[in-house]
């Protein structure tokens, strides 16, 4: 089994890093903050060609595909297996609860019994949102994340909306090639002036400000 893949980081998207280690070129599947963290890191070292990092895996083994889900730490890939325990939750699932939330929120989210937060998850019904809130509620609590800082749920005043819209143009943007960390800033100004914008105006006025 791999425990980790350390590396340089030779090609990063917003959904996957390829990591060269020994001569192999690892693709492994990111979540939204690992895809920021990695980018932050890959700005500070532009100078260089490549940047090393590590993350943590687990491999998902199938019939017709061997995948790896990578982590900046052993807590949130922790998170992930604790996820994917839930009957219904697969790994593609939890990578996307892990988007759109960081770990100390998941946190939060699970042990306060907020099934209305998990829910504004694009394709996370209510009834499935309560069954990871049943399963996790006191596993969740055990979980050890390295930031100890309270998890800041005031995104989860947001419209379900809002939370979708936003995802989808930080993604878009990330993809244009602007950094994760501006592009959520600057996504975030406009839809607190506009909480009605559509994907595409929220790109439209988050280029002239970046």
């Amino acid at each position: 089994m791999i425990d980790y893949v350390k590396g340089s980081l030779e090609e990063l998207t917003p959904t996957f890093a390829v990591i060269e280690a020994a001569g192999v070129g690892y693709e492994v599947n990111i979540d939204l903050q690992t895809f920021t963290a990695l980018q932050s890191l890959q700005d500070k070292s532009h100078a260089d060609k490549s940047s090393a990092v590590r993350l943590y895996v687990n491999e998902v083994i199938r019939e017709d595909s061997h995948l790896l889900f990578g982590f900046l730490t052993k807590g949130e890939r922790e998170l992930f297996l604790l996820l994917t325990s839930v009957s219904g939750i697969g790994p593609n699932t939890a990578r996307m609860i892990m988007s759109g939330y960081t770990a100390a929120e998941i946190r939060q989210i699970i042990s306060t019994g907020n099934a209305a937060a998990l829910s504004r998850i694009k394709g996370l019904g209510a009834k499935t949102a309560q069954r990871i809130i049943v399963d996790l509620k006191d596993k969740i609590l055990k979980l050890q994340l390295t930031d100890g800082a309270p998890a800041d749920l005031s995104s989860l005043d947001q419209p379900s909306a809002n939370i979708e819209t936003k995802g989808e143009a930080v993604q878009a943007l990330t993809m244009l090639g602007f950094a994760a960390a501006a592009s959520a800033k600057a996504v975030d100004k406009i839809l607190a002036d506009d909480p009605t914008a559509s994907v595409e105006k929220v790109i439209r006025l988050a280029l002239k400000m970046l």
